[in-house]
This record gives C-alpha cells, structure tokens and sequence, in this order.
C-alpha cells in the first residue's frame, strides 16, 4: 500500500504517491523470443509475405475463434478493405458510435460511404436503443466498437442487425482476446477488424487483421490485399480492383510471438482492473466504465473512469494534472470532441450536414466527464494498483482546492 509524507498535493509542493524510482511497467514488452524470431526471418532471406505471415493468421484466426484471418497493413486498412469487399457503394450508409477513434468513421468516407452517428450508453458503447431510428432504405451495415476493450451488447445490435438485413462489422481494434458467451471478439458479426499498431496490446509497430468464418469473404478481402490477385491465379492478373496491403514476414514473426504472452497480460489487466473497479467505485464522484456479465474475456486495451466534477469537487481536467503530478503519467482525458465534428469529417465532400448532430452520452465523456489509463499500467502489480487508488482519494480529499487553484 502505499504511503505519502504529506498529503498536500504534489501539484502544491507535497510529496508525490509515487515518484520516478517506482517506473510503471514499459511498452512494448520484449525478450529474446522477439529478437530470435526476427534474426530468423532476416536470415532466412524470405522476408516477404510467406510462411510467416500464414502461420499468424491460423494462429490469430484460432485465437479468436474464427475460420479466416488476413492480415494487412493497419486496422484503418483492415476496414476499408472489408468495406470494399462487402460491397459498399457510394452514398450508402454505415452506422458507427461518434466516440472512437478517427478512423472508425474515416474509412466509411474514404470508401464514398455515410457514417450515421449512434450515440454511446454509460457501456461507452453504442446504445443499441438508438439504432432503428437511425437505420434507413441506404444502410448497409452497424460497426459496433469494443471501446477500451468492452465488448458491445452483440446480442441486441445482432438481433436488430438480422431484422432489417444488414451487416455486422465489428471495430475490434481494442480487444484482442475480449468473448462474448464465449466467443471472441471480431467472430460475432459478418467480420472484424483488428490493429496491431504501436499502442496496441500486441504489437508490431503496424498492423491489422480482418476475421470471419466466410471463407469467399476472406478470399476477396485477400485478392484486395494483395492487388487484386486471385489464389491460384497468374501473377499478372489483377481480376479485383486491389492494393498493396500485406504484411511483412518481419511483422508476422513479432506478433505470433507478442501473441503468447496475451492470455497471461489478459489475466493481469483483468485482475488488477478489478482492483481498481472495486476501489474507485467507492470514491464518490467517480464511475468505471460497467462490465455485463455476458462478457465472459475482457480485453483491456484503456482502463475508463467518468467524473462527476460537481460530485468529485474539480473538473476532470485538474483531475488529470493532478495525477500526472502524483506519478501516473498514464491518465489522459481521451477524444477530446465528437467524430462528426472533425474537421475532415464534417467537411468531407460526400458527407451529410452533422452541424445538428447530438449524441448528448459521446459530448458529455468528450467534454466533462472521460478519463482513460493506459493498458500499459494494468500490467502492474497489486502495489501498483493500490498506488491508483491513493493517487486519485489524496485527490478527491484535495479536490475543493484543487477547484480553487
């Protein structure tokens, strides 16, 4: 547990909960397995979309209980990809939650699609109450993202999805290993798209993956992939408008080994966010983001927490300073505004009016209320976790003059 010398705030010149001596745990994680793997690619003189790269995708297709895997080069590219392969043509609509990241809705308009913005629940994700009256005679699919790890309520956006025949793409981008009853994350829908990027769980650098158990689904997603190419067909045809999307050898070989260690960090951020939920939960003004017991693997990718700042005493943003000075570099405030009202997005040429769009929820954690810590800290120890809860209870008994200052 952890002890202060003082309990003014570090901010005001007390001692920090935690200072640099106690470092958080570092990413990314790796040992010699990672440098083995990559010495043997680089040595085998095959470094280009072979053996590796077939190999991560039964891996990860295993992994997440999925028949299909294909790799590509990012999670955006994973999803204009799967758009381009379904089909998604010029003005025809793609329900998406307003709070994700940029590219959930990106890759709808640089595909000539609509996204048509559902407003987030308490979950952080898409409120499927809100879905029907946002569906209309142009839609062609709902992309449900698992924000931070937590698995949307599938069975209602499914149910909704099979009533009015259309698509479920799921954006599992934050949650590689997350079930749902017991099947994982990506496999719940028509198809699923993951990132491997930097800040990911695992990670090589880039990366992405498109899953699903249609077997001439994955096989166009791969023609795409790989320019257009068809399996078994001359090199020179291109039958399919397609790109250069593929994976490197380099890159398979780093994740089919950050792969093993994710059952173990999966069981870490789960033990310790429990910690956390149980802890956090009782200083009032605070809420964690709520679980539902029909996710039965929770894949943290972002610890989410809301503020009440009324409530609490100060704003999220003093919140945030204050804990950065306490020793939790970790804590940030998140997206900072909408989907609709990014620049590129509002103003993309083939994009509706959003000036009247309201997703009050998505505004609300934007602005007021949204706080994230980085994965990266729920692979800490125990100790680590109660250091957490000090910093934000020496914050909530500060709070008033932190309010103040």
């Amino acid at each position: 547990m952890a002890t202060t010398s003082s309990s003014q705030l570090a901010l005001f010149g007390g001692a920090p909960v935690r200072d640099a001596r106690k470092p958080w745990p570092a990413w990314p994680i790796f040992d010699d397995r990672e440098k083995q793997a990559l010495v043997e690619v680089l040595e085998s003189g095959k470094w280009w979309y072979g053996e590796r790269v077939a190999r991560f995708e039964r891996e990860y297709a295993a992994f997440q209980d999925t028949k299909h895997c294909v790799t590509v080069t990012s999670g955006t590219t994973a999803g204009e990809v799967l758009l381009q392969a379904i089909g998604l043509n010029s003005g025809d609509e793609v329900i998406v939650p307003p709070y994700t990241f940029y590219a959930t809705a990106s890759m709808v308009l640089r595909r000539g699609g609509i996204p048509v913005f559902v407003d987030v629940d308490d979950s952080w994700c898409m409120n499927p109450d809100l879905i029907e009256a946002a569906i209309s005679p142009r839609t062609r699919a709902i992309m449900p993202v698992h924000l931070g790890g937590r698995v949307c309520d599938m069975d209602r956006i499914n149910e909704i999805a099979a009533r009015h025949g259309l698509l479920v793409l799921e954006d599992a981008c934050h949650s590689w290993g997350g079930k749902w009853k017991g099947k994982g994350t990506g496999a719940l829908g028509k198809a699923g798209i993951f990132s491997f990027q930097a800040s990911k769980n695992i990670n090589a650098a880039e990366g992405g993956a498109i899953v699903t158990d249609d077997e001439d689904l994955a096989e166009l997603c791969r023609s795409i992939t790989n320019c257009g190419r068809l399996k078994g067909g001359l090199w020179y045809s291109h039958p399919n408008l397609g790109t250069n999307a593929r994976l490197t050898e380099f890159q398979a070989a780093l994740l089919s080994v950050q792969l093993t260690r994710l059952e173990e960090h999966n069981r870490t951020r789960d033990k310790n966010a429990a910690i956390l939920n149980e802890a956090l939960a009782r200083i009032e003004g605070l809420t964690p983001q709520p679980g539902d017991e029909r996710i039965t693997r929770r894949a943290y990718h972002l610890y989410c927490l809301r503020i009440d700042p009324e409530t609490f005493g100060c704003s999220r943003e003093k919140l945030v300073e204050a804990a950065k000075a306490e020793g939790l570099p970790g804590i940030s405030e998140g997206y900072g505004i909408p989907l609709y009202e990014q620049p590129s997005i509002a103003n993309a040429p083939n994009a509706p009016d959003y000036s009247k769009q309201e997703c009050p929820v998505a505004r609300d954690i934007c602005s007021r209320s949204g706080i994230w810590i980085a994965h990266t800290a729920l692979l800490g120890s125990e100790a680590d976790m109660h250091d957490i809860v000090a910093i934000f209870t020496k914050i909530k008994k500060n709070a008033e003059a932190l309010d103040r200052a």
